[in-house]
């Protein structure tokens, strides 16, 4: 199965409002554990869902753009967000 397939599958597996646990995911779409796991891996890195602990959770568009704008206007932004934390970054004199 091609990467794009697998991340599709596993990404339609996710509930829409709530958490879901990776065993979960691994037993929902019946694929070996590390397979699932670089899905999750490439997901995150795309901006689509965010994992905390052992749960993943899809990100909403709003959320997802506002993660897509940090990381890559990063050096410019008066703030980072750190695990749902909003911070303001501390520049140099």
């Amino acid at each position: 199965m091609r990467e794009e397939d697998l991340d599709w599958t596993v990404y339609h597996c996710i509930p829409e409002n709530s958490d879901i646990t990776t065993p979960d995911l691994v037993a929902a779409t019946g694929f070996e554990p590390g397979a699932v796991m670089a899905s999750l891996e490439r997901l995150e890195h795309y901006l689509l869902i965010r994992r905390s602990g052992d749960g993943v959770r899809l990100l909403s568009l709003q959320e997802s753009l506002i993660a897509c704008q940090c990381r890559h206007t990063k050096d410019d932004l008066p703030f980072v967000i750190e695990n749902g934390v909003v911070r303001a970054t501390r520049r140099g004199d």
